[in-house]
């Protein structure tokens, strides 16, 4: 099929080659199939160890298990009706007539289900996302580091405040983005799956084994997975919710980065730049532009994404011990990893190439440098006895801008200030005439910050 006859956008328009290759294993709807087909084999496996059936048995359907494609399974369902038996009835006709009993032995549809996407989600996110944001992560650690005494002026409310370093602002998102990475790792590792039967308590496999509970636990231990303490029908919601919930947090915390280099990248800004091609439009009509697109982009695809986690709340709400109204939504929850990965990928290659203009920065500073002395003043004179130091800063401020002098020249020459600013010491004047050294623990912070997530705590 031509690609471009599909209807997703992350089809036609945001996979590449690689990263399609690299998902299809994991989320695509062969993957789906293969992965049910996994579920019915260690089934048939822990079925085997207790003496249901022989080895050979099971070893016979784990073997055709593994050649069955999702077109053969469609092919069923649009005879029969019914996705699961039709999956079933496709792995039975690739078997011998001693091991057909066996397949789907004691299952309802949703042990099935449930706990092949609790197998499949856990894989994509600890071998395809997390490897993926964790590359990401590095390069926003290189240039933290690199840039860890680049002046830049700190900005709250769109305005100028305090001063900061550009690496100090970079390890703000190294800091989210490898607690978010983390909390997707736990989630995933504490999926759940079920093989409890069609209401969750073991009624059918009751009758075969003469434990339940240990052909569920072997059956889990086989993909694994974390056995449910109790289920219904279904899985409970909470532990998918989870991983869903920190995959919606990782991709905020790359939308929030992307908001803020397209804020840089304005035209009166002009801090940071994505590296543009010479060959590359940036307007149908405006020759001379250069657009943060892949900034734009992620935000964007954020936006489409984010709202999905009200659907999964909404799927978390199943009626008594099972309704159907999840069946259809939650067969987009794939879209998210891939559009999650497909943004780290963008980001990774807008970021490795990043243009960082010091100058530019140097320059914003400055047209605030006189002004931002407001803070360490007025801490300064209240250290030194000044009953209202904020208030009479704020005073000179209004005062200095009005006079068009700076802040400190006119905190010299006001009754009341001027007498304990002769009270400072060397430092503390130098830190006043040299606002640029104003940055507390800026470089250490980020040198903190970029050494514990280079390690990668878990």
């Amino acid at each position: 099929m031509d690609k471009f006859d599909l209807f997703s956008p992350l089809d036609y328009r945001y996979l590449s080659g690689g990263l399609r290759k690299r998902a299809e294993i994991y989320l695509s709807e062969n993957a789906r199939v293969h992965y049910q087909a996994k579920v019915e084999a260690a089934l048939v496996r822990a079925l085997s160890r207790q003496g249901v059936c022989s080895k050979k048995i099971a070893l016979e359907v784990e073997k055709a298990a593994f050649n069955i494609r999702a077109e053969e399974v469609y092919a069923e369902e649009a005879r029969i009706k019914h996705d699961v038996r039709a999956l079933a009835n496709v792995l039975r006709s690739k078997v011998s007539a001693q091991a057909k009993p066996f397949v789907h032995f004691s299952a309802t549809s949703y042990d099935i289900v449930d706990t092949a996407s609790a197998v499949r989600y856990k894989e994509a996110v600890l071998e395809l996302v997390v490897p993926q944001l964790r590359r990401l992560l590095n390069i926003w650690i290189k240039i933290a580091l690199r840039e860890k005494k680049t002046l830049q002026i700190g900005r709250t409310h769109g305005q100028h405040a305090e001063p900061i370093t550009f690496g100090f602002a970079m390890a703000s998102h190294v800091n989210r983005l490898g607690k978010a990475i983390s909390n997707m790792e736990y989630c995933a590792q504490k999926l759940e799956g079920k093989c409890s039967g069609a209401v969750g308590g073991y009624n059918a496999s009751s009758i075969l084994v003469k434990n339940p509970r240990k052909l569920e636990k072997d059956v889990m231990d086989e993909l694994g997975l974390v056995s449910a303490l109790h289920s219904t029908q279904i899985v409970p919601p909470e532990s998918l919710l989870d991983l869903l919930h920190s995959t919606i947090e990782a991709f905020t915390v790359l939308a929030n980065f992307s908001d803020d280099m397209r804020h840089l990248q304005r035209s009166e800004i002009a801090e940071i730049a994505e590296s543009f091609g010479s060959d590359q439009v940036g307007s149908s009509t405006m020759p001379h532009k250069r657009n943060p697109i892949n900034f734009e982009n992620v935000k964007s695809l954020w936006k489409k994404f984010m709202p999905l986690m009200n659907t999964f709340y909404m799927d978390a709400i199943s009626e008594h011990q099972r309704d159907l109204t999840n069946s259809a939504s939650a067969r987009f929850i794939p879209e998210l990893f891939v559009a999650l990965v497909v943004s780290s990928e963008r980001l990774e290659k807008v970021c490795s190439n990043l243009v960082v203009d010091r100058a530019a920065m140097m320059a914003n500073f400055d047209s605030s440098r006189e002004s931002v002395v407001a803070e360490p003043l007025y801490l300064l004179l209240a250290k030194h006895g000044h009953t209202d130091a904020h208030e009479a800063v704020r005073q000179i401020t209004l005062k200095a801008k009005e006079k068009g002098k700076t802040v400190f020249e006119t905190a010299s020459q006001t009754n009341g200030v001027m007498e304990l600013i002769q009270k400072f010491s060397r430092p503390e004047l130098e830190l006043l005439k040299n606002p640029e050294s104003y940055i507390g623990l800026c470089v250490e912070k980020t040198e903190e910050v970029c050494d514990y997530w280079k390690k990668r705590p878990k």
